[in-house]
Protein backbone atom coordinates (compact mmCIF):
# COMPACT_ATOMS: atom_id res chain seq x y z
CA UNK A 1 0.00 0.00 0.00
CA UNK A 2 1.64 3.43 -0.51
CA UNK A 3 2.21 5.19 2.35
CA UNK A 4 1.75 8.54 1.17
CA UNK A 5 -1.65 7.75 0.38
CA UNK A 6 -2.61 5.93 3.19
CA UNK A 7 -0.95 9.06 5.76
CA UNK A 8 -1.41 11.89 4.25
CA UNK A 9 -3.95 12.33 1.53
CA UNK A 10 -8.03 12.75 2.46
CA UNK A 11 -8.79 11.55 -1.12
CA UNK A 12 -10.08 8.33 -0.11
CA UNK A 13 -11.91 9.37 2.71
CA UNK A 14 -13.95 11.17 0.08
CA UNK A 15 -14.41 8.90 -2.60
CA UNK A 16 -15.95 6.39 0.21
CA UNK A 17 -17.88 9.16 2.14
CA UNK A 18 -19.78 9.85 -1.38
CA UNK A 19 -20.84 6.38 -1.64
CA UNK A 20 -22.33 6.35 2.11
CA UNK A 21 -23.85 9.81 1.13
CA UNK A 22 -25.71 8.51 -1.70
CA UNK A 23 -26.59 4.82 -0.30
CA UNK A 24 -28.65 7.28 2.86
CA UNK A 25 -29.81 9.93 -0.21
CA UNK A 26 -31.59 6.85 -1.93
CA UNK A 27 -33.12 5.92 0.54
CA UNK A 28 -34.98 9.28 1.77
CA UNK A 29 -35.56 11.67 -1.36
CA UNK A 30 -38.33 9.75 -3.12
CA UNK A 31 -40.54 10.16 0.34
CA UNK A 32 -41.46 13.72 -1.27
CA UNK A 33 -41.99 12.95 -4.47
CA UNK A 34 -44.09 9.87 -4.12
CA UNK A 35 -47.18 11.87 -5.96
CA UNK A 36 -45.76 12.72 -8.98
CA UNK A 37 -43.73 9.18 -9.44
CA UNK A 38 -47.42 7.87 -9.40
CA UNK A 39 -48.37 10.52 -12.12
CA UNK A 40 -45.51 9.87 -14.24
CA UNK A 41 -45.63 6.04 -13.89
CA UNK A 42 -49.47 5.30 -14.30
CA UNK A 43 -49.46 3.30 -10.60
CA UNK A 44 -50.48 3.70 -6.92
CA UNK A 45 -49.06 5.05 -3.81
CA UNK A 46 -48.73 1.59 -2.30
CA UNK A 47 -46.73 0.05 -5.16
CA UNK A 48 -44.01 2.78 -5.00
CA UNK A 49 -44.14 2.68 -0.87
CA UNK A 50 -43.51 -1.15 -1.19
CA UNK A 51 -40.46 -0.10 -4.19
CA UNK A 52 -39.50 2.21 -1.93
CA UNK A 53 -38.85 -0.29 1.34
CA UNK A 54 -37.49 -2.92 -0.89
CA UNK A 55 -34.69 -0.87 -1.46
CA UNK A 56 -33.89 -1.00 2.42
CA UNK A 57 -34.70 -4.66 2.71
CA UNK A 58 -32.43 -5.85 0.08
CA UNK A 59 -29.46 -3.53 1.29
CA UNK A 60 -29.63 -5.36 4.68
CA UNK A 61 -30.10 -8.49 3.68
CA UNK A 62 -26.92 -8.54 1.65
CA UNK A 63 -24.88 -6.77 4.48
CA UNK A 64 -23.49 -10.01 6.08
CA UNK A 65 -22.63 -11.68 3.09
CA UNK A 66 -20.67 -8.47 1.57
CA UNK A 67 -18.58 -8.03 4.40
CA UNK A 68 -17.49 -11.56 4.27
CA UNK A 69 -17.00 -10.88 0.54
CA UNK A 70 -13.96 -8.30 1.42
CA UNK A 71 -11.84 -11.07 2.64
CA UNK A 72 -12.47 -13.01 -0.51
CA UNK A 73 -12.54 -10.37 -3.19
CA UNK A 74 -10.71 -7.60 -1.76
CA UNK A 75 -12.66 -4.53 -0.37
CA UNK A 76 -11.28 -1.51 -2.91
CA UNK A 77 -12.23 -4.44 -5.70
CA UNK A 78 -15.62 -5.14 -4.01
CA UNK A 79 -16.45 -1.51 -3.46
CA UNK A 80 -15.86 -0.39 -7.22
CA UNK A 81 -18.16 -3.32 -7.67
CA UNK A 82 -20.78 -1.55 -5.78
CA UNK A 83 -20.39 1.47 -7.41
CA UNK A 84 -20.40 0.03 -11.03
CA UNK A 85 -23.48 -1.43 -9.98
CA UNK A 86 -24.91 1.13 -8.43
CA UNK A 87 -24.48 3.39 -11.56
CA UNK A 88 -26.43 1.01 -13.51
CA UNK A 89 -29.07 0.95 -10.84
CA UNK A 90 -29.52 4.81 -10.77
CA UNK A 91 -29.81 4.67 -14.69
CA UNK A 92 -32.18 2.10 -15.36
CA UNK A 93 -34.33 4.17 -11.96
CA UNK A 94 -33.81 7.49 -13.86
CA UNK A 95 -35.37 6.04 -17.07
CA UNK A 96 -37.85 4.28 -15.80
CA UNK A 97 -40.83 4.14 -17.79
CA UNK A 98 -42.91 1.64 -15.80
CA UNK A 99 -42.99 0.70 -11.98
CA UNK A 100 -41.66 -2.71 -12.71
CA UNK A 101 -38.27 -1.22 -14.23
CA UNK A 102 -38.21 1.44 -11.58
CA UNK A 103 -38.23 -1.89 -8.89
CA UNK A 104 -35.46 -3.77 -10.62
CA UNK A 105 -33.23 -0.31 -10.80
CA UNK A 106 -33.87 0.92 -7.66
CA UNK A 107 -34.79 -1.70 -5.44
CA UNK A 108 -32.51 -4.54 -6.60
CA UNK A 109 -29.92 -3.48 -8.76
CA UNK A 110 -29.18 0.05 -6.18
CA UNK A 111 -29.86 -2.54 -3.12
CA UNK A 112 -27.50 -4.96 -3.83
CA UNK A 113 -25.04 -2.50 -4.62
CA UNK A 114 -25.57 -0.47 -1.76
CA UNK A 115 -24.92 -3.55 0.27
CA UNK A 116 -21.81 -3.96 -1.35
CA UNK A 117 -20.50 -0.78 -1.29
CA UNK A 118 -21.70 0.01 2.34
CA UNK A 119 -19.45 -2.33 4.65
CA UNK A 120 -16.26 -1.84 2.10
CA UNK A 121 -16.62 1.74 3.28
CA UNK A 122 -15.80 1.58 7.04
CA UNK A 123 -13.18 -1.03 6.35
CA UNK A 124 -11.52 1.04 3.48
CA UNK A 125 -11.54 4.01 6.05
CA UNK A 126 -10.05 1.38 9.21
CA UNK A 127 -7.26 0.22 7.07
CA UNK A 128 -6.35 3.51 5.21
CA UNK A 129 -5.66 6.03 8.18
CA UNK A 130 -4.66 5.46 11.75
CA UNK A 131 -4.84 7.34 14.98
CA UNK A 132 -6.29 10.57 15.00
CA UNK A 133 -6.66 10.71 11.11
CA UNK A 134 -8.67 7.51 11.73
CA UNK A 135 -10.91 9.18 13.78
CA UNK A 136 -11.86 12.23 12.10
CA UNK A 137 -12.47 9.90 8.89
CA UNK A 138 -15.11 7.42 11.13
CA UNK A 139 -16.67 9.89 12.32
CA UNK A 140 -17.23 12.36 8.77
CA UNK A 141 -17.63 8.89 7.23
CA UNK A 142 -20.51 7.78 9.91
CA UNK A 143 -22.07 11.36 9.67
CA UNK A 144 -22.59 11.72 5.72
CA UNK A 145 -25.21 8.90 5.88
CA UNK A 146 -27.19 11.00 8.51
CA UNK A 147 -26.54 14.27 6.66
CA UNK A 148 -27.94 12.62 3.36
CA UNK A 149 -30.86 11.19 5.47
CA UNK A 150 -31.30 14.12 7.08
CA UNK A 151 -31.49 16.57 3.61
CA UNK A 152 -33.14 13.91 1.29
CA UNK A 153 -36.70 15.63 1.82
CA UNK A 154 -34.96 18.85 1.14
CA UNK A 155 -33.01 17.57 -1.97
CA UNK A 156 -36.22 15.38 -3.27
CA UNK A 157 -38.51 18.76 -2.82
CA UNK A 158 -36.00 20.92 -5.48
CA UNK A 159 -35.75 18.06 -7.60
CA UNK A 160 -39.71 17.37 -8.00
CA UNK A 161 -40.92 21.02 -7.73
CA UNK A 162 -38.34 22.95 -9.82
CA UNK A 163 -36.87 19.58 -12.19
CA UNK A 164 -38.26 16.00 -12.20
CA UNK A 165 -37.66 12.96 -9.50
CA UNK A 166 -36.00 11.72 -12.86
CA UNK A 167 -32.80 14.02 -11.94
CA UNK A 168 -32.59 12.69 -8.63
CA UNK A 169 -31.21 9.63 -9.50
CA UNK A 170 -29.44 11.79 -12.29
CA UNK A 171 -27.27 13.69 -9.75
CA UNK A 172 -26.54 10.48 -8.05
CA UNK A 173 -25.35 8.72 -11.01
CA UNK A 174 -22.65 11.55 -11.43
CA UNK A 175 -21.46 10.74 -8.16
CA UNK A 176 -21.19 7.46 -8.92
CA UNK A 177 -19.34 9.06 -12.19
CA UNK A 178 -16.82 10.80 -9.70
CA UNK A 179 -15.99 7.72 -7.57
CA UNK A 180 -14.87 5.82 -10.43
CA UNK A 181 -12.57 8.47 -11.90
CA UNK A 182 -11.11 8.47 -8.52
CA UNK A 183 -10.64 4.89 -8.13
CA UNK A 184 -7.17 4.69 -8.38
CA UNK A 185 -6.55 7.30 -5.02
CA UNK A 186 -7.96 4.32 -3.08
CA UNK A 187 -5.38 1.76 -1.61
CA UNK A 188 -5.17 -1.60 -2.70
CA UNK A 189 -5.79 -4.12 -0.29
CA UNK A 190 -4.88 -7.86 -0.67
CA UNK A 191 -7.60 -10.27 -0.14
CA UNK A 192 -6.99 -12.72 2.61
CA UNK A 193 -9.40 -15.74 1.79
CA UNK A 194 -10.57 -17.73 -1.04
CA UNK A 195 -13.52 -18.50 -3.07
CA UNK A 196 -13.54 -21.95 -1.25
CA UNK A 197 -13.95 -20.48 1.97
CA UNK A 198 -16.86 -18.42 1.29
CA UNK A 199 -20.25 -20.24 3.69
CA UNK A 200 -23.07 -20.49 1.28
CA UNK A 201 -25.35 -22.31 3.63
CA UNK A 202 -24.58 -19.25 6.16
CA UNK A 203 -25.31 -16.70 3.82
CA UNK A 204 -28.35 -18.18 2.91
CA UNK A 205 -29.75 -18.31 6.40
CA UNK A 206 -28.49 -14.72 7.30
CA UNK A 207 -30.24 -13.42 3.84
CA UNK A 208 -33.52 -15.46 5.12
CA UNK A 209 -33.26 -14.15 8.93
CA UNK A 210 -32.77 -10.57 7.65
CA UNK A 211 -35.33 -10.20 5.09
CA UNK A 212 -38.13 -11.34 7.61
CA UNK A 213 -36.70 -8.99 10.28
CA UNK A 214 -36.55 -5.96 7.98
CA UNK A 215 -39.82 -7.27 6.42
CA UNK A 216 -41.69 -7.35 9.71
CA UNK A 217 -40.00 -4.49 11.15
CA UNK A 218 -41.18 -2.30 7.52
CA UNK A 219 -44.62 -3.99 8.10
CA UNK A 220 -45.77 -2.96 11.67
CA UNK A 221 -47.86 0.09 10.80
CA UNK A 222 -49.71 -1.92 8.36
CA UNK A 223 -50.28 -5.22 10.09
CA UNK A 224 -49.00 -5.51 13.55
CA UNK A 225 -50.30 -8.77 14.40
CA UNK A 226 -48.71 -10.77 11.38
CA UNK A 227 -45.74 -8.32 11.85
CA UNK A 228 -44.81 -9.81 14.93
CA UNK A 229 -45.01 -13.20 13.72
CA UNK A 230 -42.64 -12.24 10.59
CA UNK A 231 -40.44 -10.45 13.36
CA UNK A 232 -40.04 -13.82 15.35
CA UNK A 233 -39.63 -15.96 12.64
CA UNK A 234 -36.73 -13.81 11.64
CA UNK A 235 -35.14 -13.76 15.10
CA UNK A 236 -35.50 -17.61 15.26
CA UNK A 237 -33.64 -17.70 11.81
CA UNK A 238 -30.88 -15.52 12.84
CA UNK A 239 -30.22 -17.33 15.92
CA UNK A 240 -30.15 -20.65 13.88
CA UNK A 241 -27.63 -18.30 11.87
CA UNK A 242 -25.47 -17.51 15.43
CA UNK A 243 -25.68 -20.95 16.13
CA UNK A 244 -24.69 -22.37 12.59
CA UNK A 245 -21.81 -20.25 12.52
CA UNK A 246 -20.29 -21.21 16.12
CA UNK A 247 -20.03 -24.93 14.94
CA UNK A 248 -18.90 -23.71 11.56
CA UNK A 249 -15.51 -22.14 12.61
CA UNK A 250 -15.61 -25.46 15.94
CA UNK A 251 -15.30 -27.19 12.62
CA UNK A 252 -12.40 -25.24 11.49
CA UNK A 253 -13.75 -24.15 8.96
CA UNK A 254 -13.90 -20.00 8.08
CA UNK A 255 -17.86 -18.61 9.19
CA UNK A 256 -19.48 -15.97 7.27
CA UNK A 257 -19.49 -14.11 10.68
CA UNK A 258 -16.89 -14.51 13.49
CA UNK A 259 -19.42 -14.86 16.84
CA UNK A 260 -16.50 -14.37 18.99
CA UNK A 261 -16.35 -10.53 17.79
CA UNK A 262 -19.69 -10.14 20.03
CA UNK A 263 -17.53 -10.89 23.01
CA UNK A 264 -16.17 -7.04 22.35
CA UNK A 265 -18.16 -4.77 24.55
CA UNK A 266 -17.81 -2.04 22.52
CA UNK A 267 -18.77 -3.19 19.35
CA UNK A 268 -22.06 -4.40 20.61
CA UNK A 269 -22.68 -1.36 22.56
CA UNK A 270 -21.70 0.76 19.87
CA UNK A 271 -23.18 -1.04 17.32
CA UNK A 272 -26.55 -0.99 19.58
CA UNK A 273 -25.76 2.74 19.47
CA UNK A 274 -25.65 3.66 15.81
CA UNK A 275 -28.65 1.30 15.56
CA UNK A 276 -30.47 3.32 18.24
CA UNK A 277 -29.39 6.60 16.98
CA UNK A 278 -30.36 6.09 13.29
CA UNK A 279 -33.73 4.70 15.14
CA UNK A 280 -34.54 7.99 16.42
CA UNK A 281 -33.30 10.51 13.94
CA UNK A 282 -35.41 8.51 11.07
CA UNK A 283 -38.38 8.41 13.08
CA UNK A 284 -38.14 11.83 14.56
CA UNK A 285 -37.88 13.25 11.09
CA UNK A 286 -40.60 11.14 9.83
CA UNK A 287 -42.84 12.54 12.21
CA UNK A 288 -42.04 15.87 11.84
CA UNK A 289 -42.33 16.44 7.75
CA UNK A 290 -45.27 14.32 8.41
CA UNK A 291 -46.32 17.20 10.58
CA UNK A 292 -45.17 19.63 8.12
CA UNK A 293 -46.56 18.07 5.14
CA UNK A 294 -50.07 17.28 6.50
CA UNK A 295 -50.77 19.65 9.55
CA UNK A 296 -48.75 23.06 8.42
CA UNK A 297 -49.45 22.49 4.13
CA UNK A 298 -46.10 22.84 3.41
CA UNK A 299 -44.80 21.70 0.34
CA UNK A 300 -41.67 19.24 -0.05
CA UNK A 301 -39.31 21.80 -0.52
CA UNK A 302 -40.00 23.78 2.39
CA UNK A 303 -40.73 20.72 4.55
CA UNK A 304 -36.87 20.08 3.96
CA UNK A 305 -36.22 23.53 4.10
CA UNK A 306 -37.97 24.04 8.08
CA UNK A 307 -35.65 20.45 8.79
CA UNK A 308 -32.14 21.92 7.69
CA UNK A 309 -31.42 23.36 11.06
CA UNK A 310 -31.52 19.62 12.14
CA UNK A 311 -28.83 18.58 9.73
CA UNK A 312 -27.11 22.23 9.86
CA UNK A 313 -26.56 20.84 13.76
CA UNK A 314 -25.73 16.86 12.83
CA UNK A 315 -22.91 18.27 10.51
CA UNK A 316 -21.51 21.04 12.46
CA UNK A 317 -21.42 19.26 15.56
CA UNK A 318 -20.06 15.81 14.09
CA UNK A 319 -17.18 17.83 12.86
CA UNK A 320 -16.32 19.18 16.08
CA UNK A 321 -16.33 15.48 17.65
CA UNK A 322 -12.84 14.69 16.64
CA UNK A 323 -11.42 17.65 17.53
CA UNK A 324 -13.06 17.64 21.19
CA UNK A 325 -12.03 13.48 21.31
CA UNK A 326 -8.20 14.62 21.92
CA UNK A 327 -9.51 16.12 24.93
CA UNK A 328 -12.64 14.67 26.09
CA UNK A 329 -12.80 10.65 25.97
CA UNK A 330 -15.22 9.43 23.32
CA UNK A 331 -17.09 7.92 26.43
CA UNK A 332 -17.87 11.44 27.56
CA UNK A 333 -18.55 13.18 24.38
CA UNK A 334 -21.40 10.48 23.10
CA UNK A 335 -23.31 10.75 26.65
CA UNK A 336 -23.51 14.82 26.39
CA UNK A 337 -24.78 13.64 22.88
CA UNK A 338 -27.59 12.33 24.26
CA UNK A 339 -27.77 14.74 26.91
CA UNK A 340 -28.46 17.42 24.14
CA UNK A 341 -30.49 15.08 22.06
CA UNK A 342 -33.05 14.42 25.07
CA UNK A 343 -33.00 18.31 25.65
CA UNK A 344 -33.48 19.03 21.97
CA UNK A 345 -36.79 16.51 21.84
CA UNK A 346 -37.91 17.96 25.29
CA UNK A 347 -38.08 21.43 23.17
CA UNK A 348 -40.00 20.33 20.70
CA UNK A 349 -42.33 18.53 22.64
CA UNK A 350 -44.65 21.29 23.28
CA UNK A 351 -44.29 23.36 19.88
CA UNK A 352 -46.11 21.48 17.53
CA UNK A 353 -50.28 23.27 17.38
CA UNK A 354 -52.37 23.73 14.31
CA UNK A 355 -50.70 27.76 14.32
CA UNK A 356 -47.02 26.77 15.23
CA UNK A 357 -44.67 29.31 12.83
CA UNK A 358 -41.51 27.45 11.72
CA UNK A 359 -39.15 29.44 13.63
CA UNK A 360 -40.51 28.06 16.86
CA UNK A 361 -39.47 24.34 15.65
CA UNK A 362 -35.87 25.78 14.87
CA UNK A 363 -33.92 25.57 18.42
CA UNK A 364 -35.17 22.27 19.15
CA UNK A 365 -34.46 20.65 15.71
CA UNK A 366 -30.90 21.93 15.64
CA UNK A 367 -30.10 20.66 19.50
CA UNK A 368 -31.25 17.79 18.36
CA UNK A 369 -29.18 17.29 15.31
CA UNK A 370 -26.28 18.33 17.60
CA UNK A 371 -26.97 15.75 20.30
CA UNK A 372 -27.08 13.06 17.02
CA UNK A 373 -24.29 14.43 15.40
CA UNK A 374 -21.93 14.02 18.65
CA UNK A 375 -23.07 10.25 18.86
CA UNK A 376 -23.02 8.95 15.41
CA UNK A 377 -19.57 10.74 14.95
CA UNK A 378 -17.62 9.00 17.20
CA UNK A 379 -20.16 5.54 17.58
CA UNK A 380 -18.46 3.61 14.77
CA UNK A 381 -14.71 4.42 16.01
CA UNK A 382 -15.40 3.04 19.96
CA UNK A 383 -17.06 0.27 18.38
CA UNK A 384 -14.06 -0.50 15.94
CA UNK A 385 -11.50 0.54 18.22
CA UNK A 386 -10.46 -3.23 19.83
CA UNK A 387 -11.11 -5.30 17.01
CA UNK A 388 -7.89 -6.38 15.50
CA UNK A 389 -7.16 -6.14 11.65
CA UNK A 390 -8.28 -9.08 10.46
CA UNK A 391 -11.68 -8.59 11.27
CA UNK A 392 -11.79 -5.48 10.29
CA UNK A 393 -13.77 -6.72 7.74
CA UNK A 394 -15.93 -8.61 9.83
CA UNK A 395 -17.14 -5.43 12.22
CA UNK A 396 -17.87 -3.17 9.67
CA UNK A 397 -20.23 -5.65 8.29
CA UNK A 398 -22.06 -5.84 11.95
CA UNK A 399 -21.97 -2.09 12.32
CA UNK A 400 -23.37 -1.61 8.57
CA UNK A 401 -26.21 -3.71 9.38
CA UNK A 402 -26.78 -1.90 12.65
CA UNK A 403 -27.13 1.29 10.86
CA UNK A 404 -29.32 -0.30 8.05
CA UNK A 405 -31.90 -1.71 10.47
CA UNK A 406 -32.18 1.31 12.62
CA UNK A 407 -32.99 3.59 9.37
CA UNK A 408 -35.58 0.37 8.56
CA UNK A 409 -37.27 1.05 12.26
CA UNK A 410 -37.55 4.31 12.38
CA UNK A 411 -40.02 4.96 10.20
CA UNK A 412 -42.03 2.01 11.03
CA UNK A 413 -41.83 2.37 14.70
CA UNK A 414 -42.67 6.02 15.11
CA UNK A 415 -45.66 5.12 12.19
CA UNK A 416 -46.94 2.76 14.74
CA UNK A 417 -46.17 5.28 18.18
CA UNK A 418 -48.35 8.41 15.74
CA UNK A 419 -51.24 5.95 15.43
CA UNK A 420 -51.64 4.76 18.70
CA UNK A 421 -51.51 9.07 20.12
CA UNK A 422 -53.69 9.38 17.50
CA UNK A 423 -56.27 6.98 18.66
CA UNK A 424 -55.47 7.76 22.51
CA UNK A 425 -55.94 11.60 21.71
CA UNK A 426 -58.93 11.32 20.20
CA UNK A 427 -61.37 9.90 23.17
CA UNK A 428 -59.13 12.55 25.84
CA UNK A 429 -60.08 15.13 23.15
CA UNK A 430 -63.15 14.72 22.78
CA UNK A 431 -63.68 14.56 26.80
CA UNK A 432 -62.20 17.69 27.00
CA UNK A 433 -64.03 19.82 24.51
CA UNK A 434 -67.23 17.74 23.98
CA UNK A 435 -68.00 16.21 27.20
CA UNK A 436 -71.67 15.56 25.68
CA UNK A 437 -69.97 13.34 23.55
CA UNK A 438 -68.16 11.40 25.50
CA UNK A 439 -68.21 7.78 24.67
CA UNK A 440 -69.65 8.75 21.02
CA UNK A 441 -68.27 6.40 18.94
CA UNK A 442 -69.67 7.92 15.80
CA UNK A 443 -68.60 11.07 16.94
CA UNK A 444 -65.18 9.97 17.33
CA UNK A 445 -64.81 8.36 14.04
CA UNK A 446 -66.27 11.73 12.67
CA UNK A 447 -63.35 13.29 14.23
CA UNK A 448 -60.91 10.34 13.16
CA UNK A 449 -62.12 11.27 9.59
CA UNK A 450 -61.68 15.17 10.17
CA UNK A 451 -57.88 14.60 11.27
CA UNK A 452 -57.09 12.47 8.60
CA UNK A 453 -57.88 15.85 6.18
CA UNK A 454 -56.28 18.07 8.60
CA UNK A 455 -54.17 19.47 6.12
CA UNK A 456 -57.65 21.20 4.73
CA UNK A 457 -57.79 22.57 8.33
CA UNK A 458 -59.26 25.87 6.88
CA UNK A 459 -62.27 24.27 6.19
CA UNK A 460 -63.01 23.38 9.75
CA UNK A 461 -63.11 26.85 11.03
CA UNK A 462 -66.72 26.67 11.28
CA UNK A 463 -66.64 24.11 13.58
CA UNK A 464 -64.28 25.59 16.29
CA UNK A 465 -65.31 22.50 18.83
CA UNK A 466 -63.85 19.66 15.99
CA UNK A 467 -61.36 22.70 15.34
CA UNK A 468 -60.06 22.25 19.09
CA UNK A 469 -60.19 18.54 19.54
CA UNK A 470 -57.90 18.30 16.37
CA UNK A 471 -55.42 20.60 17.67
CA UNK A 472 -55.19 18.70 21.48
CA UNK A 473 -54.55 15.42 19.19
CA UNK A 474 -51.59 17.03 17.17
CA UNK A 475 -50.32 18.11 20.22
CA UNK A 476 -50.55 15.33 22.45
CA UNK A 477 -49.76 12.80 19.47
CA UNK A 478 -46.35 14.86 18.77
CA UNK A 479 -45.42 15.26 22.36
CA UNK A 480 -45.75 11.70 22.81
CA UNK A 481 -43.57 11.03 19.45
CA UNK A 482 -41.21 13.80 21.15
CA UNK A 483 -41.04 11.70 24.77
CA UNK A 484 -40.66 8.21 23.56
CA UNK A 485 -37.63 9.63 21.44
CA UNK A 486 -36.15 11.42 24.34
CA UNK A 487 -36.97 7.96 25.70
CA UNK A 488 -34.53 5.95 23.15
CA UNK A 489 -32.05 8.34 23.42
CA UNK A 490 -32.00 8.43 27.94
CA UNK A 491 -31.65 4.35 26.67
CA UNK A 492 -28.47 5.51 24.45
CA UNK A 493 -27.12 7.13 27.27
CA UNK A 494 -27.51 4.29 29.56
CA UNK A 495 -25.65 2.30 27.07
CA UNK A 496 -22.86 4.36 26.90
CA UNK A 497 -22.03 4.09 30.18
CA UNK A 498 -21.20 0.66 29.10
CA UNK A 499 -18.42 1.48 26.49
CA UNK A 500 -14.58 1.26 27.72
CA UNK A 501 -12.68 3.84 26.88
CA UNK A 502 -9.68 4.50 24.72
CA UNK A 503 -7.26 6.66 24.31
CA UNK A 504 -6.52 8.24 20.52
CA UNK A 505 -3.18 7.67 18.96
CA UNK A 506 -2.27 10.84 17.10
CA UNK A 507 0.55 9.24 15.37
Amino acid sequence: MNETVKEHSWIPLIVVALASFIIALDATFMNVSISQVVVDLHTDVSTIQSIMSFYTLITAAFMLLSAKLQDIVGKKKLFLIGAALYGLGTFTAAISSSALMLFIGWSVIEGIAGALMLPATISIISGTYSGEKRTVALAIVGVMGAVAAAIGPLFGGVMTTFLSWRYGFGCELLIVFIILIMRNRIPDFTPTESRSDLDITGSIISFIGLVLLVLGILSLSKDFNNSIIIIVAGLIALAIFAYFEIRRKRGGKVPLLDMDLFKDRNLRVGTLILLMSYLSMGGALFAVSLYLQSVLQLNAFNTGLTTLPMTIGLLIFAIIAPSLAGKLSHKVIIAIGCIMAIVGCLMLSNQFRLDTTIMTLVPGLFVLGAGLGFIMALCTDIALVNIPKESQNNASGINSTGQSLGESMGTAIIGIILILGVMGGISNAVDVHAPDHSGDEQFQLEVANYFQKVGNIDNLKDNSTVVDIVNIIVQSTMAFVMQVTAILMGIVFLMTLRLQNRKINKQ
